[in-house]
């Protein structure tokens, strides 16, 4: 018991591995995590874009008066609402298919695609109220908005993999980076590099196949299907990402406070 706890005491949080974790998770499951990101995460998005420029809920019949301004309210809260849910049962499948490979098992497309429905409404609960929060820090001089995101950013992970609720979650995640918070800083740090990067990627190839102003032109009379295309793959890409290493930081915190299931099942029946 002495040497465990010494162990444990030991234990620091590594960003490396942590992103190990994550990239190794999409290497040995990319079926099932780009699955998930591309059929939940990306395709949604894509039919959404395509039904409301087919009903004409574009920019420019907006600006010309075409449609009112309370319908095309009403349709911007529809289609947040539903991006929203289908964000959500990816991120639960997901965070269920990198706490799987943790364990030294690879979560089928189904297993985790069950996960992920299953803690679609708590999910989406946790992500209003986190990011109401969040927000509302933002607000106060934007210091307060990245202490909390900061504080609950595994909040979403231990709901999903410890059932412990939606303001239980908050608390659990508040527990888990007290004491890493740096490192967690860090970690979203990497992750806004890599969406800005992926971001310039994806609108140089667009403004190479339209030009600015062709690109602008299109856009207010609706998103081109190939901007649509484009959109989807960079959103798989990034969504597998987001959540693998969200997860993996959960599990790195996770095992930092509490030692990881082997230990503690090796103290169990030592």
């Amino acid at each position: 018991m002495a040497t465990s706890i010494s162990e444990a005491g030991d234990r620091t949080v590594s960003i490396g591995r942590i992103f190990s974790r994550a990239f190794g998770t999409m290497g040995s499951n990319p079926v099932t995590v780009f699955g998930i990101s591309f059929l939940f995460g990306a395709v949604p998005g894509v039919v959404i874009n395509l039904v409301g420029q087919r009903l004409g809920f574009t920019q420019q019949n907006f600006l010309s008066g075409a449609i009112t301004p309370a319908l095309y309210a009403t349709m911007a809260i529809v289609t947040a609402v539903l991006s929203i849910v289908f964000a959500m049962l990816t991120q639960g499948a997901l965070v269920r298919a990198t706490a799987a490979h943790s364990e030294g098992r690879e979560a089928s497309f189904a297993e985790s695609a069950t996960v992920g429905l299953r803690s679609v409404v708590p999910l989406f609960l946790l992500g209003i109220l986190l990011g109401l929060g969040v927000m509302l820090g933002f607000v106060f001089l934007i210091v307060p908005g990245i202490l909390l995101w900061v504080m609950w950013a595994v909040a979403a992970p231990a709901l999903v993999e410890e059932g412990t609720g939606v303001i239980g979650a908050f608390g659990r995640s508040r527990f888990l980076t007290k004491g890493a918070r740096w490192s967690v800083f860090g970690v979203g740090v990497v992750i806004v590099v890599l969406y800005w990067i992926f971001s310039a990627i994806s609108g140089a190839v667009m403004i190479a196949v339209y030009g600015t102003q062709g690109l602008i032109a299109a856009m207010q009379q609706g998103l081109p299907f190939a901007f649509l295309i484009g959109s989807a793959v960079l959103s798989t890409l990034l969504v597998a990402v987001v959540a693998t290493v969200q997860t993996s930081l959960y599990i790195e915190l996770r095992d930092w406070k509490d030692g990881p299931a082997t230990e503690a099942l090796t103290e169990i029946f030592a």
